[in-house]
C-alpha cells in the first residue's frame, strides 16, 4: 500500500487550493438605460430584452 513520505505541508495543500473560487456572473451594460445586467436576461431597471419592452416596470 502506497503511503507518503512526508506530511504534505499547509502551504503546500493551500497552493493547490488557490484556484477554488467563487466566478463574476456576466454583466453588459443595458442599450436602453445603461445600467449592468446579467447577459441574455431582461434589464430588472427597464424591462427591456433585445430593444423591446417584455415586462413592465
Amino acid at each position: 500500500m502506497a503511503v507518503p513520505f512526508r506530511k504534505t505541508s499547509k502551504t503546500r495543500k493551500r497552493l493547490r487550493r488557490t484556484h477554488y473560487k467563487l466566478q463574476v456572473p456576466g454583466m453588459v451594460e443595458c442599450p436602453n438605460c445603461g445600467e449592468m445586467k446579467k447577459a441574455h436576461h431582461v434589464c430588472p431597471k427597464c424591462g427591456t430584452y433585445k430593444g423591446k419592452e417584455v415586462i413592465d416596470v
